[in-house]
């Protein structure tokens, strides 16, 4: 399975933010749009197709609670700016690449969130979770055509 298959199930729908724009509105966004994740995008990149020179970095809910806890005030950080507690986006993976190199390259790096592009251009975001989801339907599937198999077999 690619990266690609996944997409068509979830949707390319990418959620983004500038990185001058205030964490109280990440939050908004993380939880309007019930994801983990929002991409920083350069502000010129936002109406229109986002290259990947244009990615900035992830800020995740992970990133908001860690600079709540590294914070004198909690409240402080809402009106901090996404720039600030950003995490730079050094990791892409190609809409061509299998379910296998998008799980090796999460574990390795550590990270939850990955911006998916096609010819330099992004078209998507996938989490963990998404990779996790296809894997077990995979599975499911190929359980499947065994049992099928094994059955007509007798």
């Amino acid at each position: 399975m690619t990266i690609a298959a996944i997409l068509a199930k979830k949707g390319r729908a990418i959620v983004r933010i500038e990185p001058m724009a205030h964490v109280s509105e990440v939050v908004a966004l993380l939880g309007r749009h019930r994801i983990g994740a929002v991409l920083v995008v350069d502000p010129a990149a936002i109406p229109s197709n986002t290259q990947l020179q244009d990615i900035l970095g992830i800020v995740s809910e992970r990133d908001v609670i860690r600079a709540m806890g590294t914070s004198s005030f909690a409240g402080d950080v809402l009106d901090m700016s996404v720039s600030q507690i950003m995490t730079e986006a050094r990791y892409t993976i190609a809409v061509s690449a299998s379910l296998e190199d998008a799980a090796i390259l999460m574990t390795q790096r550590r990270v939850r969130h990955l911006p998916v592009t096609e010819n330099d251009t992004l078209v998507g975001m996938i989490s963990l979770g998404d990779v996790v989801k296809a894997r077990l339907e995979e599975q499911s599937s190929e359980a499947d055509g065994m049992m099928a198999y094994v059955g007509a077999a007798h």
